[in-house]
């Protein structure tokens, strides 16, 4: 795997490890996107958003 791949595993593994500390990068990220776009993406940002969420084993259910 590439330095990247292995960079976005270890990022994944941290997330695991810290799931508050990354909920609240999701969202800041989630927030400037959304912010920057006007809300033209809402919807899609909202969906990387919960996958996001997913991967580290929130569920996607916490709220912004």
């Amino acid at each position: 795997m590439g330095k990247l791949g292995d960079m976005a595993n270890k990022a994944k593994e941290m997330a695991k490890g810290h799931p508050d500390q990354a909920d609240k990068g999701v969202a800041g990220a989630e927030r400037v996107v959304d912010e920057r776009t006007g809300n033209k993406y809402d919807s899609q940002t909202d969906k990387a958003a919960d996958a996001a969420r997913r991967s580290y084993g929130d569920g996607g259910t916490t709220q912004r």
